[in-house]
């Protein structure tokens, strides 16, 4: 093409962000959706209004919705889309070449990651989160299958199978030579909204004790190196506690409440993707 017409081009990479923020209804959402950083959808949404000459999305209460001209914006987008979409039907593409969205609270992706060939993960994109944001993704539609810690049942949902389901035990852990002085608060490595964080402080409190708050961070990994380092306890599902961290077994620690381990699905994904969830099932469900 001569270089001239060159700037008229849009790429579908921007048309599909503009559906996708309409559909998500914000941008954040848009992001976890497509795979893509909030910086770099801003971008492109900022390169489509200067080549349509004003703003396309405004604040609502709810996120983000169209302006009269994005209305119009949206309704070509999606006519983009769909041609470029038959395009590729021409060589045989169908919906089941799409990835498959899997969502994975963090404290099982590392084991997803280490028991899973790349041949396995070719066609997924992992979404990896606390078990709370795992669990609105999928009801929300942002992920095809999800594997979480509830601390109660699922209510039902027609749009989510659940595949399974079994209680996951828990365990106080700490870092070899952590000691606690008599009385003192017992140091806590959380971050409120999650499931262990939940667990922990039901505990201590179910037994009236004390404790501080020593590490807190939204940070899986940065709270098993503040275990590791020895700044205070964090609970983990029993048979993923990561070396060289150990169960902590001090008699002066509650039992804490075991929660639910859920491999669920959007519906209509347990036939098309039998052979992943099998897998899934074995390596996080099986007894």
């Amino acid at each position: 093409m001569h270089r001239r017409y060159q700037h008229l081009s849009i790429p579908t990479e921007i048309m599909r962000s503009v559906v996708g923020i309409s559909e998500a209804g914000s941008i954040t959402k848009a992001a976890k959706l497509l795979g893509l950083s909030q910086p770099a959808i801003s971008s492109q949404i900022k390169r489509i209004e200067h080549a349509v000459g004003g703003s396309i999305f405004e604040k609502s209460a709810n996120g983000s919705s169209t302006t009269e001209l994005g209305k119009l914006v949206l309704t070509q987008a999606r006519k983009i889309l769909e041609a470029n979409d038959q395009l590729l039907l021409l060589r045989g593409t169908s919906p089941e070449d799409n990835s498959i969205r899997l969502g994975l609270s963090n404290v099982y992706a590392q084991k997803m990651l280490e028991t899973m060939s790349k041949a396995d993960m070719a066609n997924i994109c992992i979404y990896a989160d606390n078990s709370a944001e795992i669990s609105k993704c999928l009801r929300d539609g942002f992920i095809d299958i999800g594997l979480f810690l509830s601390l109660t049942d699922l209510p039902p949902d027609s749009s989510i199978d659940v595949i399974g389901q079994r209680e996951d035990e828990v365990t106080w852990v700490r870092a070899k030579d952590f000691t606690l002085s008599p009385g003192a608060p017992v140091p806590l490595l959380t971050w409120p909204g999650q499931i262990t964080h939940d667990l922990m402080i039901q505990a201590l409190e179910r037994k009236g004790m004390v404790y501080r708050i020593a590490f807190s961070s939204p940070d899986y990994h940065a709270r098993i190196e503040a275990a590791k380092a020895g700044v205070g306890l964090t609970i983990l599902p029993k048979r993923l506690v990561p070396a060289p961290l150990i169960a902590a077994n001090e008699y002066y620690l509650p039992a804490p409440g075991s929660p639910k381990i859920f491999l669920c699905a959007r519906a209509g994904f347990r036939e098309k993707n039998r052979k992943l969830l099998d897998d899934l099932l074995a390596k996080f469900l099986a007894i």
